[in-house]
């Protein structure tokens, strides 16, 4: 009889555990919209989809900066290097939707200068920002990129569900502790010529998308996925260009380039 009841307490246990479990993952705000986009976590980003995110030049000429209100502040401090070339560092994490829109535009212009394999497509995940669950994004963790002209360091600290991933070591840690003292995310230090701390548009414009309609999306200029993706791509694109010394001409020469860049005065 004792085991009996031990048996059957153990099952309710579980039942609650189980709802308790739905409830926080699955009965938040959009919930409906995110439950769909789970079976994509880690899965590797197709051939097609890096190539729809090459986004026209005609386009950002044409979108600028977009809807992006406060660019990347500019710093003075000795260059940040790996090896000849300037380096960027990266520090978010897979669970965070700031993080997840602000790595649209981030892949987006690093690929108008090198090449990326191994990225996986990621969702930022509901308990961190319940109003804010389900944003369509890629992870950074494993990935490779390759580029001529510059370096790209990216540190995922954590996963989708909060667990450790990967820690900021050594001279990471000191420029992310000097230039985000309170250690927000994401942050993004242009080789020590520029600084963006936070996103730089609201993750709200992805909810309800999936990765399809977000790349549909930026091939117009007339939505606010584009003028917030796309944008974001030019904003960044025209900080590249100051640590390359405005090269490749291909990328830097152009009209939104220089439109950004005049901007700072």
């Amino acid at each position: 009889m004792q085991k009996r009841t031990y048996i059957y307490m153990a099952t309710i246990v579980a039942l609650v555990l189980a709802v308790l479990i739905y409830l926080n993952v699955f009965a938040s705000p959009n919930a409906g919209e995110y439950a769909p986009l789970l079976p994509y976590i880690n899965k590797p980003v197709s051939q097609q989809t890096l190539s729809e995110l090459n986004v026209s030049t005609a386009i950002s000429n044409r979108l600028g900066a977009g809807a992006v209100s406060g660019l990347p502040e500019i710093i003075n401090a000795s260059p940040l290097v790996n090896g000849t070339k300037p380096e960027i560092l990266y520090v978010g994490a897979e669970y965070c939707p700031f993080c997840a829109v602000t790595r649209w535009g981030l892949i987006i212009a690093l690929m108008r200068f090198g090449s990326f394999s191994n990225l996986h497509y990621m969702v930022s995940n509901t308990t961190n920002e319940p109003s804010l669950p389900g944003v369509p994004t890629f992870t950074f963790y494993n990935s490779t990129y390759s580029s001529d002209y510059l370096s790209f360091v990216a540190v995922e600290t954590e996963t989708n569900t909060e667990k450790p991933l990967q820690q900021i070591k050594g001279g990471q840690s000191a420029i992310f502790s000097k230039y985000d003292p309170t250690g927000g995310i994401p942050f993004i230090d242009f080789g020590n010529s520029s600084i963006q701390d936070g996103a730089p548009v609201s993750p709200e414009v992805l909810l309800g998308q999936g990765w399809n309609a977000t790349l549909e999306n930026l091939t117009h200029t007339n939505t606010s996925i584009s003028e917030s993706i796309v944008g974001s791509a030019d904003v960044f694109t025209a900080q590249i260009c100051r640590m390359t010394n405005m090269t490749p001409a291909s990328v830097c020469s152009q009209p939104y380039v220089n439109a950004i860049l005049k901007s700072y005065g």
